[in-house]
């Protein structure tokens, strides 16, 4: 039996967090290649400093005569990110930061275990765990503790955009701890938020007066008593942020990205990977199905473990835990799994319409706990297949 009482905790950061500007030029990088080939192969790696953003990994397009060529619109798409963020300090700014591309033709090693043949299915990608888990704590079958941390820092996003919280800068930390009872979250004990702002007068309680109705806006009112600790720049002046306050690099949030701790994580990033890695696509398809299984009411709580080998296509295993909420036994699950969704690389890209340019936008508040896009970003998200894991037990 779980623990029903507790207080668990978990972070996001911001889309100008220095990691998270990787991120996302990273996936700016893939939907760009994707948009001029749907099979176009991307393993890019961002990293940023004062001034300067390098970009380095492999990629690769069917007519590799247009390859060099477009190798010319990478910078402009760094740049870009970097603007649409919010970067014009003096050590960051978008128009006069050094952009240094490396990228480079995939290996063929690779791409052998990878390529589909007549006579073969497409391996996958690569080795590796995948994990996904949905619970019915909050509407979006996340954990609370990431999805409201989250959803905080996109709305002091919003506010600084629109002119609303001017003052605040691109870069933000946000971090909640949530009080369970009964194995519901029902308080919050505390809260920490960073953010960077304009002016050094500006203090951690001039801070807080900006950001508090947003984050009393967004956290259900019951949550926030007088009991509640908050924690508003903790370490006062936080006017030096983003790439020129601490260097970023792709793929270093991932537990952000996910369950913020709620779960485990296979230890695979997914920003700047194409989705024949099954990193980023299996990723996606175990949370498909965790989600589709307490959609179905088959329990309260699932997590969905996968693993593939580089150049096999099927998963070697299907691994479900309940944690004692099933309606049915987590085998009846896994075999229903097996029955219903076709789990090779190509088939989830298939079923979940992944080659699309739809990447960039999951690159900051998270890859999941998303509502699904009409253009078929996070399709992950859908419920779809409820219906059809019921019928398989």
């Amino acid at each position: 039996m779980s623990r029903q009482n507790y207080i668990f905790t978990s972070e996001s950061v911001s889309e100008g967090h220095p990691d998270k500007v990787c991120d996302q030029i990273s996936d700016a990088v893939l939907d760009a290649f994707i948009a001029e080939e749907p099979e176009a192969r991307v393993a890019c790696e961002t990293f940023a400093t004062t001034n300067r953003v390098v970009i380095g990994g492999e990629v690769g397009l069917s007519d590799k005569s247009r390859l060099a060529e477009f190798m010319g619109r990478i910078e402009e798409i760094a740049r870009a990110c970097v603007r649409e963020i919010g970067y014009e300090q003096e050590k960051f700014h978008w128009k006069t930061l050094e952009v240094s591309n490396f990228l480079h033709e995939q290996s063929a090693h690779i791409a052998q275990g990878v390529d589909a043949r007549a006579d073969k299915d497409e391996g996958a990608g690569d080795q590796g765990i995948m994990f996904g888990y949905a619970t019915r704590e909050t509407a979006e079958l996340m954990p609370a503790p990431i999805q409201y941390a989250h959803a905080i820092l996109r709305r002091l996003s919003e506010a600084r955009k629109s002119g609303e919280a001017a003052t605040l800068g691109p870069d933000a930390k946000s971090q909640l701890s949530l009080r369970y009872e009964n194995g519901r979250p029902v308080e919050v004990t505390s809260i920490v938020l960073s953010t960077q702002h304009a002016h050094e007068s500006q203090s951690s309680d001039d801070i807080r007066e900006i950001v508090e109705p947003y984050v009393r806006e967004i956290l259900p009112e019951e949550w926030l008593t007088a009991d509640t600790k908050w924690h508003v720049n903790p370490t006062g002046t936080f006017v030096i942020g983003g790439p020129d306050g601490d260097a970023g690099l792709t793929g270093r949030k991932i537990i952000v990205d996910t369950y913020g701790g709620a779960a485990p994580h296979g230890g695979g990033a997914f920003s700047g990977k194409d989705p024949t890695k099954v990193d980023r696509s299996a990723a996606y398809a175990a949370r498909y199905l965790a989600r589709n299984v307490v959609a179905a009411g088959l329990a309260e709580r699932c997590l969905i473990q996968l693993s593939y080998a580089i150049g096999v296509a099927r998963p070697l295993s299907i691994y479900v835990d309940t944690y004692g909420t099933g309606e049915v036994p987590p085998a009846a699950i896994e075999r229903a799994i097996a029955r219903t969704m076709d789990l090779t690389p190509r088939g989830i890209r298939q079923h979940l319409g992944l080659n699309r340019p739809i990447y960039r936008r999951t690159a900051a508040y998270g890859h999941f706990g998303r509502a699904p896009e009409p253009d078929g970003g996070f399709s992950w998200e859908r419920d779809d297949l409820a219906e059809a894991l019921t019928r398989a037990l």
